[in-house]
């Protein structure tokens, strides 16, 4: 195996799905790719064609052996495993450069598998799943990956003229998305992350405005959660030169269980990769919560507003903003690299200034005062008395976040 050969990887079931696995791979190599083929079926394989990594591999890249997983018949527990391994095996190749695009096909335990791997497969490789649960809320297991789902319409079981269609459809389509690069890895292109919300969108914009007069690719990130989550993974991957962090309210949703939580990793990338960052906390003072009645009643009495039929929103309080004051700098205070706090002083999201919905400046003073007193050396501190969307105030962010590249902080 050269090292500069890339192939189109196949993930399966080949124990149970043999044959129209072997169609697949078959499709794919008469539009002129090249295969690399993964079982993760565990109680055997095929003789239908040739395979590159058994499931007996898979099994102990989990952690077990093929004989100790078959002895459990534990249905839960195989899948698990076998996930685990592929994607370990599926991690090395794409260290490896091996990798151009990735498919898979399966029902409920294959799907599960195959979507497990792909977690390791960086953003730009093409990854498909033909699946009986495409129609499905697979959110969670596809997470931040950018993975194609493609409905089955019947169970991916057995030959027949429906499957045999859809799997030429399939492989025709990951053969020519395979031939599209990934432009996140043109280094000569410079690159910034910035978080945004609706309530923040006046900033956000004209940052991305100042930033591309200066030569720069930005990337925006809704704070919903699944944004905030993706653009930690990408910044994990590399594929940034800096970070303008401005709408920061994942953080919230987090603390009082909101619908907008992108985990407990949130704000954690960039201090790891050594990126020079400039950070807001934006949008803390509110909570995201969807139609009313979906709203804990440990909150009943609270502050709320309907952003949109299917959004409520809800004031944070002092107590929450003690927190979230310290939650926030106790991520950026371990940072190598230089990292910049910008307070806006005038309120922290459209709803937060005067007349506003949400107008607390005493509540506001609390997460600043919070804030100012944990910082340490590592992070410079910068008050604005403006408010979030102000012009100045992005016109303060980006000349703050080019200094910090400009000096050669990286």
């Amino acid at each position: 195996m050269s090292s500069t050969d890339k192939f189109i990887l196949i993930l399966g079931c080949f124990d149970t799905k043999g044959e129209i696995f072997s169609y697949l791979r078959n499709c794919i190599l008469e539009l002129g790719e090249k295969v690399l083929t993964v079982n993760t079926g565990v109680m055997g394989t095929t003789d239908q064609f040739h395979v590159d990594f058994e499931s007996d591999v898979v099994v102990l890249e989990g952690g077990m052996t093929i004989n100790d997983l078959r002895k459990q018949r534990d249905r839960g527990q195989a899948m698990d495993v076998m996930g685990r391994g592929a994607g370990k095996i599926v991690a090395k190749l794409v260290e490896e450069g091996k990798v151009k695009a990735a498919i898979g096909m399966g029902g409920g335990g294959g799907t599960y598998i195959a979507l497990s791997a792909m977690q390791f497969i960086p953003l730009g490789i093409p990854k498909i799943c033909l699946s009986t649960l495409a129609a499905k809320d697979l959110s969670r297991q596809i997470g931040n990956k950018d993975i194609t789902l493609m409905p089955s319409v019947v169970d991916v079981a057995g030959f027949n003229g429906i499957i045999k269609v859809l799997i030429q459809q399939a492989a025709a389509s990951i053969c020519a998305m395979s031939k599209v690069g990934g432009l996140l890895n043109d280094t000569e292109i410079r690159r910034v992350a910035i978080s945004m919300f609706g309530n923040t969108t006046a900033c956000v914009d004209r940052c991305t405005r100042l930033l591309e007069d200066k030569g720069y690719e930005v990337l925006a990130f809704h704070a919903t959660g699944i944004g905030g989550k993706t653009m930690e993974a990408l910044i994990r991957e590399n594929c940034f030169d800096a970070v303008l962090d401005i709408t920061t309210t994942e953080l919230a949703d987090e603390l009082c269980s909101g619908i907008c939580s992108a985990g407990p990793d949130r704000m954690t990338a960039a201090v790891e990769m050594k990126l020079p960052q400039v950070v807001v906390p934006g949008c803390l003072d509110m909570v995201n919560f969807a139609h009313p009645d979906t709203i804990p009643s440990k909150y009943t009495g609270r502050e709320f507003y309907s952003w949109a039929p299917d959004v409520t929103l809800m004031r944070t309080d002092i107590a929450e903003n003690v927190i979230l004051g310290k939650q926030l700098i106790s991520h950026l205070n371990r940072a190598a690299a230089p990292v910049s706090v910008v307070l806006p002083l005038k309120g922290i999201s459209q709803i937060d200034q005067e007349g506003g919905i949400f107008y607390r400046p005493e509540t506001d003073q609390v997460l600043f005062e919070t804030i100012r007193s944990g910082v340490n050396q590592r992070v410079h501190l910068i008050e604005a008395d403006l408010h979030i969307n102000d012009p100045a105030f992005a016109d303060l962010l980006v000349e703050t976040l080019l200094d910090m590249i400009n000096q050669g902080i990286k």
